[in-house]
C-alpha cells in the first residue's frame, strides 16, 4: 500500500505494508533514528512522536493509521535548524539524560503536555508523563519539563 505523510514538513510517500508500525516508516524507510523502539507494546513511551498534534507511541499505530497525516518526530520539534524548542534547551541546561535512549520519547510527550497546560505542577507531570524511564533519571526530567514551561512562557529558548 502507498502511504502518504508529511514527517517534519516534508511530505513523503513509501510503499509499506498498511499494519507495519508507524515506528518502523520512521525509522527504516525515512531514516530518523530519533524515535526509538522500546518495548513494543506502547508502555514505556520511547517511541512517543506526533500525529496531527497527538501524542502517539509508534510502535502500536499503524502505517495505514498514518496515512494522509502530518507527524513530527524529536527531529522536527523545533521547527528548524539551528534553533531548539523549549523542552529541548531544558533538557540541555537540567542535563537530564543518562543512557539517553528514552528521552526522546519523554521530549515529545512534555512537549504535548506543554502545548495542552503551559504552566504545568508537578503532579500534573506525574499524572500525565506516562514514560518510563530505566536509569532513574525522572527527577531531573520533571525539573526539565517545568524549566521548559518557564522557557516557553518567557519565549527564552536558542
Amino acid at each position: 500500500m502507498k502511504i502518504n505523510l508529511t514527517i517534519n514538513g516534508v511530505d513523503s510517500t513509501f510503499e509499506a505494508d498498511p499494519d507495519m508500525p508507524l515506528l518502523w516508516l520512521i525509522r527504516d524507510e525515512a531514516k530518523l533514528k530519533g524515535t526509538k523502539f522500546g518495548c513494543g507494546m506502547a508502555l514505556c513511551g520511547a517511541c512517543s512522536a506526533h500525529v496531527d498534534g497527538e501524542l502517539v507511541r509508534t510502535c502500536s499505530y499503524s502505517a495505514q493509521m498514518a496515512h494522509g497525516k502530518k507527524i513530527t518526530t524529536i527531529e522536527g520539534l523545533s521547527g528548524g535548524a539551528n534553533r531548539l524548542h523549549p523542552i529541548q534547551q531544558a533538557w540541555l541546561d537540567v542535563g537530564v539524560p543518562q543512557c539517553g535512549y528514552c528521552q526522546s520519547g519523554f521530549m515529545m510527550a512534555a512537549a504535548h503536555l506543554l502545548e495542552e497546560n503551559s504552566n504545568p505542577t508537578e503532579d500534573d507531570l506525574k499524572n500525565s508523563i506516562t514514560n518510563i524511564c530505566r536509569c532513574g533519571t525522572h527527577p531531573r526530567i520533571l525539573k526539565a519539563i517545568l524549566l521548559a514551561a518557564k522557557l516557553q512562557s518567557n519565549g527564552t529558548s536558542k
